[in-house]
């Protein structure tokens, strides 16, 4: 069994041990998958292991609407804590997180880590992103549901902002899950409310 194949096994292991679902990815050497999250509904994960390194990419959130300069500085200065990933777009503007490693590092401390870190980097930072990037949009989706006697909680973890009264985005948006459970619109499909409980993108569109 080569290298590759063992990391491979290890990967499918440390998946079953710990109880993430998973399935095969479209490209040889990958898996797909999916970590529960907290702001946003759920995180799609690309592992893929080639001959070499076992590269990591998960999806964050669609190219903002307004703010770019102020979201780029923010993805800078968590790069700074991103032990092993960085965040990166693609050529639409879409953020990714991303990483790669010498297959002799993978082992499952390794696995635990990394998948921790992908989840702090897209789940814990996703309200503040939807903050910085989305609020004009969801100003607006927020003013038409009120007009229509809509419901709002997809969005009560950004009425500080969105209200009248609100004021700036100040970093510490807290989880946009509503109080019943309800999760909102999804925020990385192009839908008109980029708020939390989106799915994200599969793992697989991005390296």
């Amino acid at each position: 069994m080569s290298q590759a194949e063992q990391v491979e096994a290890a990967v499918r292991a440390f998946l079953d041990d710990a109880g993430l679902e998973s399935e095969l990815g479209g490209r040889p050497g990958e898996l797909v998958v999916t970590l529960p999250g907290d702001k946003k509904l759920r995180t799609v994960c690309s592992l893929v292991v080639t001959e070499l390194s076992l590269s990591v990419s998960a999806f964050v959130v669609r190219n903002p609407d307004e703010n770019h300069e102020a979201v780029y500085r923010y993805l800078l200065r968590r790069n700074l804590r991103l032990p092993g990933l960085a965040y990166a777009i693609d050529k639409t503007g879409d953020v990714y997180v991303t990483g790669r490693v010498p297959l002799a590092g993978v082992d499952a401390a390794y696995l635990d880590q990394i998948l921790g870190v992908v989840l702090d980097a897209a789940d814990g930072a996703f309200n503040e992103l939807l903050a910085l990037g989305f609020l004009e949009s969801m100003k607006k989706e927020w003013a038409w549901r009120v007009s229509r006697g809509e419901s709002t909680r997809n969005l009560q973890a950004f009425a500080h902002l969105l209200e009248p009264s609100g004021g700036q985005p100040d970093g510490e948006a807290t989880s946009g899950e509503g109080p019943d459970g309800e999760q909102p619109d999804d925020a990385e499909t192009g839908g008109p409310v980029p708020t939390a409980g989106s799915t994200g993108r599969s793992g697989s569109a991005a390296s």
